[in-house]
């Protein structure tokens, strides 16, 4: 997984980062800018690929979905380059982690 990175989203973003200008939208989760390192961020997605955290569905060499857990907050990785296995991530409301799993653990996976 040496070649997963997370590049980000100004979507999700309020202040200025590595991803570009903030340029949040309105539905979007907005991220905590005391997690805006990108080496950490790139971190936390290759930890939930190597302890299997994902979707079921893959393209091509990457999972499509990963999920971490850092400070009691659920955050979801979505695949946004799966020829360069970048992705980009957003918080989930604490009320999704349960589902997510739930649906990993019995392999009905839809997303």
């Amino acid at each position: 997984m040496a070649r997963v990175t997370y590049i980000g989203s100004c979507e999700h973003k309020s202040f200025p980062s590595f991803a570009g200008r903030p340029c949040l939208r309105a539905d979007a989760s907005k991220c905590d800018p005391h997690h805006a390192d990108q080496d950490e961020l790139t971190g936390w997605l290759r930890q939930a690929i190597r302890e299997g955290r994902t979707s079921a569905h893959w393209e091509g060499d990457f999972p499509r979905y990963a999920w971490h857990k850092a400070e009691e907050v659920p955050y979801e990785a979505r695949l946004v380059n799966r020829g360069l296995g970048q992705y980009k991530g957003y918080p989930l409301h604490p009320d999704e982690w349960s589902e997510i799993f739930d649906k990993k653990i019995s392999g009905n996976d839809n997303g």
